[in-house]
């Protein structure tokens, strides 16, 4: 969206609330392309409940998507819930859903 000046307060701060809604340009678009295998289905799964969209695709990037650095460590920890293992840190440079799943390990049980 582009304007021509911001929307000031009266006390001349930036009124956020008087900022327009961006309209469809302003977002990303991909096409989409399906969560592959079970590793991936797994992950878009957690995705959409986490972020509260309704589709992911193997190209989606976590961050763009909305997610933060608190939901990062939430994802992680529901991560190992389902039975994967990751670091907090591989979601920063490995944010899309095809590159997080490929540096995703999948927990084996053992059972003693």
């Amino acid at each position: 969206v582009r304007l021509d000046a911001f929307p000031l307060t009266p006390n001349g701060k930036l009124d956020r609330k008087a900022l327009p809604a961006p309209d469809e340009a302003a977002y990303v678009k991909r096409a989409y392309e399906a969560p592959q295998g079970e590793v991936e289905e797994t992950l878009a799964q957690l995705w959409r409940e986490l972020l509260g969209v309704e589709q992911v695709g193997r190209q989606d990037n976590f961050f763009e998507l909305g997610g933060h650095s608190l939901m990062a460590v939430s994802l992680i920890e529901r991560m190992r819930q389902a039975g994967l293992e990751t670091e907090v840190q591989t979601l920063f440079h490995a944010a899309t859903l095809s590159e997080l799943a490929a540096e995703t390990n999948e927990i084996e049980e053992i059972v003693l």
